[in-house]
């Protein structure tokens, strides 16, 4: 399949939307739940018919194509700290796509917390939960780990804890979209302009 620059950008996107729920949760102890559901529900769609799809439209990941628009395109100061994320998420997920015994581990384990979806909504904390092991037993032990930083009261509540390692097993699944997609490390500096109009075209849309 070839795929397009808007393709790419949803992509990306949802690596920036991942990077900032995990700061908003890290930082406040909350943050939007349709964003959180959208994210959650990319982990499920394991073979959408297209980027979009895997968000359950392009409305849901509006909060994360704004996010890249304004952090690529210029105009104001860069999130250091979401760019930490989101650089770490890439370099995590490459890391990964190495180790084959986990991928399998982590679709295994996917697919049979797919089943208490019949039960539970994407963001119960059975399902958060469940996610987050998926997370720190097949992913946090590789390098680089990603060091989250907040709010210690939020920090340690361990529904934070659970609902911030789900959302990270997510921003590792929009980067393995990414790169299925043709995104590369080195277009972030070299093609920007070419992300930065391919989501306001998107956004357009909305």
């Amino acid at each position: 399949m070839k795929y397009k620059d808007s393709d790419r950008a949803i992509a990306l996107s949802g690596i920036y939307q991942a990077a900032s729920l995990v700061q908003q949760v890290a930082r406040k102890g909350l943050a939007s739940a349709d964003s959180i559901a959208a994210n959650i529900h990319s982990l499920f769609q394991i073979d959408a018919s297209s980027v979009t799809d895997v968000y359950g439209g392009l409305d849901s990941i509006t909060p994360g194509l704004r996010l890249a628009y304004r952090q690529l395109n210029g105009d104001e100061a860069r999130d250091n700290e979401l760019t930490r994320y989101l650089l770490g998420l890439i370099q995590l997920e490459r890391k990964l796509s190495h180790h084959q015994d986990r991928l399998d581990k982590i679709k295994l384990d996917i697919t049979n917390t797919a089943k208490r979806l019949a039960h539970f909504p994407a963001t119960h904390s059975n399902i958060l939960g469940a996610l987050a092991d998926i997370y720190a037993v097949n992913i946090s032990n590789l390098t680089p780990r990603i060091m989250v930083s907040g709010e210690p009261v939020y920090l340690q509540n361990s529904d934070n804890v659970n609902k911030i390692r789900a959302l990270l097993l997510s921003g590792i699944r929009a980067a393995t979209l990414w790169r299925q997609t043709g995104g590369r490390r080195r277009q972030l500096l070299l093609v920007r302009r070419r992300y930065t109009d391919a989501c306001k075209e998107l956004l357009n849309k909305l």
